[in-house]
Parts: structure tokens; C-alpha cells; sequence
């Protein structure tokens, strides 16, 4: 029998109970604490209990990183998020790095239209990576340090496309270096210029094709065989133009990295997931949408370039966006 998820007592103002006062001053405090400047703890974990219990009832991840499918599948979170949403159709389908089908539902999809990048020096003379494989090139490749980001396991099944990883960088005399902060972080993008770094791997593209492109760097393609094989494994393609990268040397495809599906499993309670779709639902107006206003629901529920729904949304998720005339 499913659980219903518990919401309160049945009578009362629950807004003026001291123990609610008490979790919205924290949640406010979390909130104002993940946004403000030089506070770098900014994965979030929320935990729920009736007052008293002697266990965290529900848990909802805010990750980035593929870690966060682990967290629902065992149990420790029942609502986690998930960058990029191609991860969550690998795990859909038991690809790639996933032995096993994960029944994993969409909830909502954050948007973010993003794309992996492969950022090199023209002094290293490559117009494809295909040739690092082909002349074993030592390259000082830039990485971002968080090594949980997803961006790594997407680093790795491109480079498999092309018969070669990053150790094999290292074997050939090459360096791995691992720096916090995206592309454009201290020590990665403007190292190039000194032959600091040969390459710089990452998404947050915008950031990173314009700081390339600004220092005189070629952004390597992903080719299509490369590209067919990394589709069949739930990837999918991206243009990358000069109508939105002006000075761009040639228009290509990447690897799309874009979205941040909120995402359960096809066995969450229906009322757990309708009661998180109603709270985003009230909440939307004080939520940013690309911080200029507020949040388009329907846009996130809609399989948006910039919001790609990978999986099936969860039944209560749909049900409750279909009402709100969403769907």
C-alpha cells in the first residue's frame, strides 16, 4: 500500500507553530547562505521528520552529480537533482556507466542550455580529437577539481568513442590537473596562453567557448561516428554556432549538457511528489528564471532545449502538471 506523506497536524494555523517558524527561519537562512558571495558550501540537503521522531522521514538532494541517482535508488534521498539530464536517461535504460535499469521519473527540469568543451592551444596544431589518440599527445589537460561532478563520467564515454582516456594522456607523458571552478576559474582558461595548460575540458560552455575564443583557442567537434555512438547511449547533440559565438572558427556539434532534471523513482508516493509539484507551483514567483523573473513552469515540464526531459515524468508529476494546464 503506498504512504501517504504526512502534512501536519489537521487543525490548527500551522504558519504561527513554533516549530514551522523555527524550519522556515533555517530554510531562509539556507536560502540567503547558497547565493551569497565567498560562502562556497552550496549543495544542499533537506531533511523532514514529524517533531520528535527518531529518523529523517523524507530527504531532498539538491547535487549536481551522478551520486545523487546512488542517494535515491538506496534509499537516503527521495527527491535529488541531476545535471545533465542525459545522465538520468543512461540510468533510464542501464547505459553506459549503468549496469541496471533505474526506474528514475522526471519531476521538473531546471533549464540551463549547456554543452560539453573541448578548449585547445593552436600551438598544440589540432583540429579534432581524434588526432590527440592518433599522434599520443602529452597534452596538460585542465579538469574541474570537484571529481563527483558528472561532467567526468561524461569526459570519459567521449574519449571512449575515440579509443582513449585520460590515463592515456597521462602514459603518454601528459598531465591531469585538476583546479576548482569552471573553465574560466584562476589557474584554467588563462593558463593556456603561458603553455601552463594545453586544453581545457568542461562544460558551462557559454563561459568557456567565449573566454577561448577571446584568448585564441580552437574548440574542437565531437565527430558524428562519435556522436551516433554517444546518442544510442541517451547523449544528445548540440549546435554550436557563430550567430551565438561570434569570432567562432567553425560552427560544430558538442555534446549537450544541458538541463537539471528534479527526478524520484517510478515508486515514490504519488503524494509526496504532488505535494513537491504544488509547492513549486505556489513558490514559482520567488523563484528566479534565469533571474529575471519568475519561474516558467510549463517551459520546465515542456522537453525544452534548454530544459531536455529525458525520462517519463512520475505519474503525480504529470497528473498535476497536466492540471495546471501545463502538459
Amino acid at each position: 500500500m503506498q504512504e501517504t506523506w504526512r502534512t501536519g497536524p489537521a487543525s490548527g494555523n500551522t504558519e504561527r507553530s513554533p516549530v514551522v517558524q523555527r524550519s522556515k527561519m533555517f530554510l531562509e537562512v539556507a536560502a540567503e547562505l547558497v547565493g551569497t558571495p565567498g560562502w562556497t558550501d552550496r549543495q544542499v540537503n533537506i531533511q523532514f521528520r514529524e517533531q520528535g521522531a527518531s529518523a529523517w522521514r523524507v530527504n531532498l538532494f539538491a547535487s549536481d552529480a551522478a551520486n545523487s541517482i546512488d542517494a535515491v535508488v538506496a534509499g537516503e534521498a527521495d527527491i535529488a537533482i541531476c545535471n545533465p539530464g542525459a545522465v538520468l536517461a543512461m540510468a533510464l535504460h542501464g547505459l553506459g556507466p549503468f549496469a541496471q535499469p533505474i526506474p528514475v521519473r522526471a519531476i521538473v527540469v531546471f533549464p540551463q542550455l549547456d554543452r560539453l568543451g573541448f578548449a585547445i592551444a593552436k600551438r598544440c596544431g589540432v583540429s579534432s580529437i581524434a588526432e590527440i589518440k592518433e599522434r599520443r599527445l602529452p597534452l596538460k589537460v585542465s579538469l574541474r577539481g570537484q571529481r563527483d561532478h558528472s561532467v567526468h563520467m561524461i569526459i570519459d564515454l567521449v574519449l571512449s568513442t575515440y579509443g582513449f582516456s585520460l590515463a592515456d594522456i597521462e602514459r603518454w607523458g601528459g598531465e591531469l590537473r585538476y583546479t576548482p571552478g569552471l573553465g574560466t576559474a584562476p589557474g584554467r582558461l588563462d593558463a593556456v596562453p603561458s603553455g601552463g595548460v594545453d586544453i581545457v575540458i568542461d562544460e558551462a560552455f557559454g563561459g568557456l567557448a567565449k573566454g577561448a575564443i577571446d584568448l585564441g583557442l580552437s574548440l574542437l567537434p565531437v565527430d558524428e561516428p562519435q556522436l551516433q555512438q554517444l546518442e544510442k547511449l541517451g547523449l544528445r547533440r548540440s549546435r554550436i554556432t557563430t550567430e551565438e559565438f561570434p569570432g567562432l572558427e567553425h560552427e560544430h556539434d558538442a555534446v549537450d549538457f544541458s538541463g537539471w532534471p528534479v527526478f524520484c523513482v517510478e515508486s515514490t508516493p504519488d503524494d509526496l511528489v504532488t505535494h513537491f509539484c504544488a509547492a513549486l507551483e505556489k513558490r514559482k514567483g520567488r523563484l528566479p528564471w534565469y533571474g529575471t523573473g519568475p519561474m516558467d513552469l510549463k517551459h520546465m515540464v515542456s522537453d525544452a532545449p534548454d530544459a531536455p526531459l529525458p525520462i517519463p515524468l512520475h505519474p503525480a508529476a504529470e497528473r498535476f502538471w497536466r492540471q495546471q494546464g501545463y502538459l
